[in-house]
């Protein structure tokens, strides 16, 4: 056997034993969702003549020609009865590029389309493009709205990592074919994690932006912001309303972004965001919830402290570690909740939930109090709660719970 034949066959093999291993939910966990032991998309699971030449007389030692180095960070929706993932994918060169996954049941089994998403460019060409929202649209419309990024222009010579941030914006009926719209235009230097509500508010488009100065500070930029644009096609926002300030010591004090697009539900627009908070070894993110009013959406009305999802185990490593980031759910039409998620800019989860879990965390878990002493006492509230709880008899003896006399 050649060693081309040697390993086509044992690198298959791995593909096909990975693609089609059953994911496995973990432990009892937080209460919040069901977190799973697989990823269910890495490198390993883009197709085999992605990543190499598969003839052996130009290939003889079946080595990769287009190396792919992470996959993560997807956009999701339900079409025609599967799952869909508009996955971030980076190659070996560090760009990254749109490709499509799919699935039957959101957990397992996903498998990459023939080609990746050909993105069309506007008249100023991207450098890199990344982290796609979806959102399906009342106009009828899928939009993806994505991170576009370019080298600043300004930067003095010899600097070669300064760049500029803005929210490219496409839209499609398929996920096959995009037209591809003019940037957004805002009020702000740069934007991140630009996300398209759903409907109209006041008859206009309605964006989650993420004001910022620079192309990794936030700076001045208070946190997720509130924008309307008259029109798509050539969207521009005059007046960007801060509706989540970022706050000092908090899981979201230096940067925060709006996750996937909201999910409209009885009580509220529930939504998905990401805080990042300094720490000794780097920046952390972890994932938050927040609600606002179905009538006002700028205007938050239920937000638990503290963070709905952080990085555990193998999710804090990868190459940027301690990291995880969403911009992605689906719901079924039960009610069921996929959330798809990164960690450490390398591979991609899922966690699964309800509306009603999430609408019961939200509305009960208690809000955040900003210093020590009140989250002392919110604790000591609980706590007092539960004892008059168990001293009423409404559950078995307080030895059961190791309660101090």
């Amino acid at each position: 056997m050649t060693v081309f034949e040697e390993r086509l066959q044992r690198i298959k093999s791995e593909k096909e034993r990975l693609t089609g291993t059953r994911n496995e939910k973990l432990g009892s966990g937080d209460g919040f969702c069901e977190r799973y032991k697989l990823p269910v998309l890495t490198a390993a699971h883009v197709p085999l003549f992605w990543e190499y030449d598969l003839n052996p007389a130009s290939n003889p030692y079946f080595m990769k020609r287009f190396g792919i180095n992470a996959v993560f960070n997807a956009g999701a929706i339900r079409l025609g009865g599967k799952y869909l993932l508009v996955v971030r994918v980076e190659g070996y060169d560090r760009k990254s590029f749109f490709a499509v996954a799919e699935s039957d049941t959101g957990m397992d089994g996903f498998q990459f389309w023939k080609y990746p998403l050909e993105m069309p460019e506007t008249t100023e060409p991207d450098v890199n493009i990344y982290d796609m929202r979806l959102t399906a649209h009342e106009d009828g419309w899928i939009y993806g709205l994505f991170c576009t990024e370019r080298k600043d222009p300004a930067a003095a010579p010899g600097n070669e990592s300064q760049a500029v941030a803005q929210c490219g914006i496409a839209r499609t009926h398929d996920l096959h074919t995009w037209e591809r719209l003019a940037d957004l235009q805002t009020p702000s230097p740069q934007q991140r994690n630009v996300v398209l509500h759903p409907e109209f508010i006041d008859g206009q488009y309605a964006f989650y932006t993420r004001p910022q100065d620079s192309f990794i500070e936030a700076g001045r930029g208070g946190g997720i912001a509130l924008g309307l644009a008259p029109c798509i096609e050539n969207a521009q926002i005059t007046r960007e309303t801060v509706i989540d300030a970022r706050k000092y010591h908090t899981v979201y004090e230096s940067k925060n972004g709006q996750g996937p697009a909201p999910i409209k539900t009885r009580l509220g627009w529930l939504h998905l965001a990401h805080g990042v908070r300094h720490t000794a070894a780097g920046l952390r993110y972890v994932l938050y919830l927040f609600m606002t009013d179905l009538a006002d959406p700028a205007k938050v009305i239920y937000k638990p402290a503290g963070y709905f999802l952080a990085p555990e185990g193998i999710e804090r490593v990868g190459d940027v570690s301690n990291v995880v980031f969403s911009n992605g759910w689906i719901v079924d039409d039960n009610g069921a909740v996929f959330i798809y998620y990164g960690s450490s800019d390398t591979r991609l989860h899922v966690a699964t939930t309800t509306v009603e879990r999430l609408l019961d965390y939200i509305t009960r878990t208690p809000p955040e109090s900003f210093n020590s002493l009140s989250s002392r006492n919110t604790l000591s509230g609980l706590i007092d709660r539960n004892l008059a709880f168990l001293s009423a008899g409404h559950m078995e003896s307080s030895t059961a719970f190791n309660i101090p006399r």
